[in-house]
């Protein structure tokens, strides 16, 4: 008689079944309903097949579409090996790499037999990945002997999943899954798990995108791959309302839309660093004005650090070992030589461009006794920094390799901690709605597997993360959408993460706050205590922008480059209907100009809806137009970006009307 297991059910329940009785037998016994609903099964917290056996007494919780993340994960997985498949189908001799699930879809690489994929295959691959779908192949775990899968692949021709068998760990159970059965099965060696079968698959709900080249493990030293990506989604529902994101976000693309408006650009001969051009920086000056305002009534007392430091910095901090292969490092004295083209041998003493600011204020700090009646010390830098991203992770400003940070670090005494981080949480909140972001989630990253610190620092610091969080004057909305993310925290410090969600729902990740008791043991930071003795000051790193060009960068996407008229590097075009008016557009031009406002001419010998087309496609906020009858009146038609209406009325209340709506809202506040 087989061994009795107890599982334990979400209401409560325990249900007493023999050993090897699989999820999909209880879903069974429960119901008709559910045993067709169900996708997978979570066994003491672990995702798992639903056929998969159990094999002790725990906890089981049915997995169906209602588990949204856990069915999509699942779906998306299932739908990157039904394309290995039905790219095998259809192209015999194509060796199969990995295809994980992404934050959208899902991809796989390959190793062609003839030539490179194309966008034009695409269509052929979906329709295979269809039929597939519409077999309802059952998606079979099996376990294999490493020495017999790895002669299966070798024999068949799979010569890059032989070499990954080949390097997994000995003793680790190798698992591969069944599609189909008999002479035409087709297998991929895979950890799983996977739906029970390809028919759980909508085949309206994916949709290959594009095609790319892939290096084997991301080595351009090895083999080229082709790299084939698609959106996978639960319904056709869920897939058109992604691509109707695609579509609107691919309208907002902030590299577009700085052209259109004539921002910024980017090229080769700086590769991850932006070219401002003027209209740019007076949008970065305005948000860099805002943000100082904001930080000085705040408290805080900004300073500039170097941009080189000695390596050895970097190795008492901790970076060295966790950042160096990010570093942009150099010798600290370039060796006297006549041959140009000498090679640095990169010996001596190491200097590197600062990846971040924290170590250098620090350093700021340690100038002096500092008294536990000096803190809080609210030290803020809009620090210039470099990190050595790969060319293939740069993204217009959303990623580069020059970037400045709105960066602050607060140092407290214990005590200070919680009110501390409860009063930067309301500055960020007033920050987020000043610049149109009223909708965003808080987050709070736990400690990874590797870290410094003893568990009950990381115990109290979570803590006080936790308490400031709900005694903060945020909105029951934020409150009620906090969550927690293990394993996510820094190597030295728990954090708050602030993701924004942007005009068509898209979030990012922007503001974080970071307890931290490590770096200043490791750098020796003290304060003298009321009791005379020497303490050690918590450390709290902190951003709200995170950094200017990835903020500015989803500014321009999130409004589509429609700024509120504040941020507007343009504010306004006086744009003349005939030559008649130029002169009258200059005094316009001018008495805007004194109240403030950032205004432009158009004299141009064009016509008006010509001129009204170019500034609109260039987001100008207000164009007005003036004629002969508006000279003779001293009167302005405002006609709105986006609207085909105008408003008629004097040079003085237009005046008033725009420096008005041209205030940065903490002035207004102030007023």
């Amino acid at each position: 008689m087989s061994a009795m297991l107890k599982i334990s059910l979400p209401d409560g329940s325990v249900r007493e079944v023999a050993a090897g009785t699989t999820p999909a037998d209880i879903a069974a016994a429960i119901g008709p309903g559910l045993a067709k609903a169900a996708l997978a099964a979570r066994v003491d917290g672990e995702l798992r097949d639903l056929n998969r056996p159990l094999e002790a007494d725990g906890t089981l919780a049915l997995v169906t579409a209602k588990d949204e993340a856990d069915a999509l994960e699942l779906a998306r997985h299932d739908y990157a090996h039904v394309l290995a498949e039905a790219v095998q189908h259809l192209f015999p001799g194509t060796q199969i790499t990995f295809g994980p699930s992404t934050d959208d879809g899902f991809y796989y690489d390959f190793a062609p037999k003839d030539r490179p994929f194309t966008e034009e295959d695409l269509p052929a691959i979906e329709a295979e990945m269809r039929a597939i779908i519409a077999r309802n192949e059952p998606l079979v775990r099996e376990e294999w002997q490493r020495e017999d899968l790895i002669a299966r692949w070798r024999a068949e021709g799979e010569t890059f999943k032989a070499e990954w068998a080949a390097e997994l760990p000995e003793g680790e159970a190798l698992t591969v899954y069944r599609a189909g059965s008999g002479a035409d099965a087709w297998l991929d060696m895979c950890r799983g798990p996977h739906l029970p079968s390809t028919g759980k698959l909508d085949p309206a709900a994916f949709k290959l995108t594009r095609v790319s080249g892939a290096y084997w493990r991301g080595d351009q030293k090895n083999a080229m791959l082709s790299r084939i990506y698609g959106t996978g989604w639960l319904s056709k529902k869920q897939l058109d309302q992604h691509l109707t994101r695609l579509e609107e976000a691919a309208k907002r693309d902030h590299r577009k839309i700085a052209q259109e408006m004539d921002l910024f650009h980017l090229q080769s001969e700086a590769q991850g660093s932006v070219f401002w051009h003027p209209k740019g920086f007076v949008l970065w000056r305005q948000l860099e004005a805002y943000m100082r305002r904001r930080l000085d009534g705040s408290g805080y007392a900004e300073v500039k650090t170097p941009q080189l430091m000695d390596a050895r910095q970097w190795e008492q901090s901790g970076h060295w070992g966790k950042y160096r292969e990010n570093m942009f490092v150099v010798p600290d004295e370039v060796p006297n030589t006549a041959d140009e083209g000498a090679v640095l041998s990169g010996e001596g003493d190491l200097m590197a461009l600062k990846p971040m600011n924290c170590p250098a204020h620090v350093l700021i700090f340690k100038q002096g006794i500092k008294s536990y009646r000096d803190l809080p010390i609210r030290m803020a830098e809009f620090g210039c920094c470099h990190r050595n991203e790969p060319h293939g992770a740069l993204h217009g400003i959303m990623r580069v390799r020059q970037f400045t940070q709105d960066d602050a670090h607060i140092f407290v005494r214990e005590d200070q901690l919680i009110p501390e981080v409860q009063r930067f949480c309301e500055l960020l909140d007033a920050v987020y709605r000043d610049l149109g972001f009223s909708d965003y989630a808080v987050k709070l990253a736990l400690r990874p597997e590797q870290r410094f610190g003893s568990d009950a620092m990381w115990d109290k610091a979570e803590a006080e993360l936790r308490e400031a969080v709900m005694q903060a004057n945020l909105s029951d909305a934020v409150k009620a959408g906090f969550e927690e993310l293990p394993g996510e925290g820094a190597f030295y410090a728990p954090k708050l993460e602030f993701h924004l969600t942007d005009a068509i729902g898209r979030t990012w990740q922007v503001g974080t706050i970071q307890s931290d008791r490590v770096l200043p043991e490791r750098l020796d930071a003290s304060y003298v205590g009321e009791d005379g003795n020497r303490h050690r000051p918590v450390m709290l790193h902190r951003a709200i922008l995170g950094t200017f060009e990835r903020f500015i960068g989803i500014l321009i996407e999130h409004h589509a480059g429609r700024f509120p008229l504040w941020l507007a590097p343009v504010q306004a075009v006086v744009a003349t209907i005939v030559s008649d008016a130029d002169e009258y557009a200059g005094e316009v031009v001018a008495k805007l100009a004194a109240a403030g406002l950032r205004v432009e001419a158009d004299l141009r010998n064009e016509k008006i809806n010509y001129k009204v087309r170019e500034h609109s496609l260039a987001k100008v906020p207000a164009l007005l137009v003036v004629g002969k009858r508006e000279a003779e009146e001293g009167k302005v038609a405002i006609r709105r970006l986006g609207s085909q209406n105008q408003q008629v009325m004097t040079l003085d209340e237009a005046i008033a009307l725009l420096t008005a709506e041209a205030t940065p809202p903490d002035l207004v506040a102030a007023a």
